[in-house]
């Protein structure tokens, strides 16, 4: 039986002016940002859609990407599509929540705004991300364990695009042995701080008090975990995984496979961007993908009927 999917780009993908046409033509995406505004204490719209540099300071980007998702889930799920499964890269995870039912919407915002301001605080410094691309994960692996000093995996992305993470001096180290080794390129990347690497696990641990004080419900959508790329199946294990997924590697790759396997064959990126799109045709080019970024994008939804 086919099986569609919801996924959820992360942060590095957002804009000015994002969701901004879902907010001026969608009543519910209107409510939808007023109400990540009252959870997270900030004029979300205003971050969103007036040009402003907040909007690419993690603190802020956060919750700017999540609103900008959820408001465009909403006008998805207004036309009538729902999803089979849902995931979503790194903070995208939280669109995936989202669609899953599993805690309620304002919960999910003030979270993520936690999220965004334990991330920026915790920033070493000297920390860096180096994207690797057209090389084996295995070979990979070996050389980041063989670097002295912290580096680790922070995005298993797609086959060719693995993203390493750890020490400045470290991650410049592994990145000169990477290409020795026979990658194609070694792209540094334009971030504030070394994410998804256990030099993060003091936010994940402030991050993780913030969870206990939250209620969760009943899935009504599977979801998977980045920490694990598989099924979460029991609400019991969400907290515990939100809370190492900021420190842990992104197993998206392993995600979109895992869900392959289980019969999807359909996937609507939902978000800014079409950062998710290009890894799925890395990863499979025999589903069907489509993105949701504009509302005249909707229109694409009539092709899952």
């Amino acid at each position: 039986m086919s099986k569609t999917a919801f996924i959820f780009p992360g942060q590095g993908a957002q804009y000015v002016g994002m969701a901004k046409d879902f907010y001026e033509n969608f009543p519910v995406c209107r409510e939808i940002f007023e109400l990540a505004s009252k959870a997270g204490g900030l004029d979300v719209a205003a971050l969103c859609f007036e040009e402003n540099d907040n909007i690419n300071i993690t603190e802020y980007t956060q919750i700017a990407m999540l609103t900008a998702e959820v408001a465009m889930l909403k006008a998805v799920e207004e036309k009538g599509f729902h999803a089979d499964v849902t995931a979503g890269l790194s903070l995208g995870e939280y669109g995936a929540l989202a669609v899953s039912g599993v805690m309620e919407l304002e919960d999910i915002f003030r979270l993520v705004r936690k999220r965004g301001i334990y991330m920026q605080e915790a920033v070493p410094t000297g920390g860096a991300m180096t994207a690797v691309l057209g090389l084996d994960t295995s070979v990979i692996e070996r050389v980041c364990g063989e670097i002295q000093g912290q580096v680790s995996i922070a995005n298993y992305n797609c086959p060719g695009q693995i993203v390493i993470t750890g020490e400045e001096k470290a991650v410049a180290k592994a990145a000169e042995s990477l290409a020795e080794a026979g990658a194609k390129r070694c792209v540094p990347l334009k971030v504030s701080g070394p994410f998804h690497s256990p030099m993060l696990a003091g936010a994940g641990e402030k991050l993780g008090a913030e969870l206990e004080k939250v209620e969760l419900h009943d899935m009504r959508v599977p979801y998977l975990a980045n920490v694990t790329g598989d099924y979460v199946n029991d609400k019991a294990q969400v907290k515990e995984l939100l809370k190492r997924q900021v420190a842990s590697s992104v197993k998206w790759q392993q995600s979109v496979e895992r869900m392959i396997a289980d019969g999807v064959d359909t996937f609507v990126e939902i978000g800014p961007g079409k950062t998710l799109s290009g890894f799925m045709r890395k990863i499979n080019k025999d589903v069907k993908v489509l993105n949701i970024e504009k509302v005249e994008d909707l229109a694409k939804l009539d092709e899952l009927v």
